[in-house]
């Protein structure tokens, strides 16, 4: 495993050391076997173990458990709310309530759990700030606020520029909305957490052992390097690595980078410039910022929509320094010029794993009905991956209830054309992206070709930012 992980997943592994890890190395049989030791793998063998508590459950991961996406993220806990136009019109005006409403009950049920089992994932449920930074964002909120209003499901409250001054922390702020449903958290500390309450619940966990090749078939046959898992059920939680495996999904995602700089420890600085303790700030232009601070006083960027792989190849986006720190460093001081930052202590990337929709799908691999799925969630999973669990759970245990038959759970919704097609149009929507926000920025008019592009990239509204 590369040395440079992100600043989240090396802090908790120092808080972790000496690692206590076990390498499948035998041939073994389990009811369940789960693929992928993140979020939405370890989610999904907690539920079926507190469910079912007789199942032989079992967990691999290719490095160590959260080492992928679920470790490297921003920490920030959003909701499905701001997407609920693309959720009415992929799956009607009922269960797109219902999915708002089940995005934002994650977010406390998250908080609960870790309460529960004594989870110190630094986790604060302090709420998030949609923002516009300039005159060509304002009003992207309130279309959707208003429906929401309609639906007796909305959580969000207008501030004013004073209330948005006082709270995120930056004067760069001239429209927002707040809402408590939502918060932050240490990605990395969240997935080691369950990881350890899954071994404590006796799922078996073994790390460094990557799936090579999976036999359909009743059992299914896992197979790894040092020994096969005979599997009545199998589930596959890999996120943007599923690709790798299975080809029929090679156009369902396209797997774009998430860029993060982290600071020094500046905590008198923040408490002076009134960044609420633990709230994510959110802007919205297509490719979005997002920071927060953290417990020791660090405040994090983020900007998502910077480096596109070309064939969807997903290993060279994780455990790197980011290419992008440059570009994420100007933005920190057009945001916060007031906290004089040159340099910064730690810079990371890591890859998300983008639908066409913008949300997650899950379904039965290949018509297998003994063999689950679930992936796509489009930079937007720290609280959704609970919801995927109980999609995949329900799946598992055969139940048609509301999960096992919503909208989410019909396969991927739309594909993306094939190389080197995807790869050059994408390349062009994001240059043109860039030069309309520039333009934006400055207050300016952007040229007609660069508006028309991006289109491309938020046809969908505020719903399908690039997070």
């Amino acid at each position: 495993m590369s040395s440079h992980l992100s600043y989240w997943f090396k802090q908790a592994l120092e808080m972790e050391s000496p690692l206590d890890t076990q390498t499948l190395a035998t041939d073994i049989s389990a009811d369940v076997a789960i693929v992928g030791g993140g979020y939405t793998g370890l989610w999904t063998a907690i539920m079926l173990k507190q469910q079912q508590p007789h199942l032989d459950i079992v967990v691999i991961d290719k490095g160590l458990c959260g080492s992928g996406a679920s470790g490297a993220n921003g920490g920030c806990m959003l909701t499905w709310s701001t997407k609920y136009p693309t959720l009415k019109r992929l799956f009607g005006e009922e269960q797109a309530k219902w999915l708002v409403e089940e995005s934002e009950q994650a977010v406390y049920d998250i908080e609960q759990f870790c309460f529960e089992h004594n989870i110190d994932a630094q986790l604060y449920r302090s709420g998030t700030f949609y923002t516009a930074t300039n005159s060509a964002q304002q009003g992207q909120m309130q279309p959707i606020v208003e429906q929401l209003e309609q639906l007796a499901c909305n959580s969000w409250t207008s501030c004013s520029k004073p209330e948005l001054t006082a709270s995120t922390g930056s004067n760069q702020h001239i429209e927002g909305h707040y809402s408590p449903a939502a918060g932050s958290v240490q990605p990395a500390l969240l997935v080691r957490g369950l990881r350890r309450v899954a071994i404590q619940l006796g799922i078996k966990v073994y790390e460094n052992t990557a799936m090579e090749r999976l036999e359909f078939g009743s059992p299914a046959v896992v197979n790894t390097p040092h020994g096969s898992i005979y599997a009545g059920k199998v589930v596959l939680g890999l996120n943007a690595w599923m690709i790798e495996h299975f080809k029929p999904f090679k156009r369902s995602i396209v797997v774009v980078s998430s860029d993060m700089v982290i600071t020094d420890p500046i905590k008198k600085q923040l408490e002076q410039s009134g960044l609420k303790q633990g709230a994510s700030v959110v802007d919205s232009r297509i490719f979005v910022h997002y920071y927060r601070d953290t417990k020791d006083g660090r405040l994090m960027l983020g900007k998502g929509g910077n480096q596109f792989s070309f064939a969807n190849r997903v290993d060279p986006m994780f455990n790197k320094q980011s290419q992008y720190a440059d570009l994420i460093s100007r933005s920190f001081s057009h945001l916060f010029p007031e906290l004089g930052q040159s340099e910064f202590a730690y810079s990371w990337t890591g890859g998300s794993d983008r639908s066409v929709t913008g949300l997650p799908f899950f379904g039965h691999l290949d018509g297998q009905e003994n063999i689950v799925y679930g992936f796509g969630y489009s930079g937007n999973g720290v609280t959704q991956t609970r919801i995927g669990a109980k999609i995949l759970t329900s799946l598992v245990l055969e139940r048609q209830d509301a999960w096992s038959q919503c909208g989410l759970a019909k396969g991927p919704l739309g594909y993306f054309p094939p190389e080197p097609i995807r790869w050059l149009g994408a390349m062009m929507v994001r240059n043109a992206v860039r030069r309309k926000e520039d333009a934006e920025d400055r207050e300016e008019t952007p040229r007609p070709w660069d508006k028309w592009l991006a289109k491309f990239a938020g046809a969908a509204g505020k719903a399908d930012k690039v997070e």
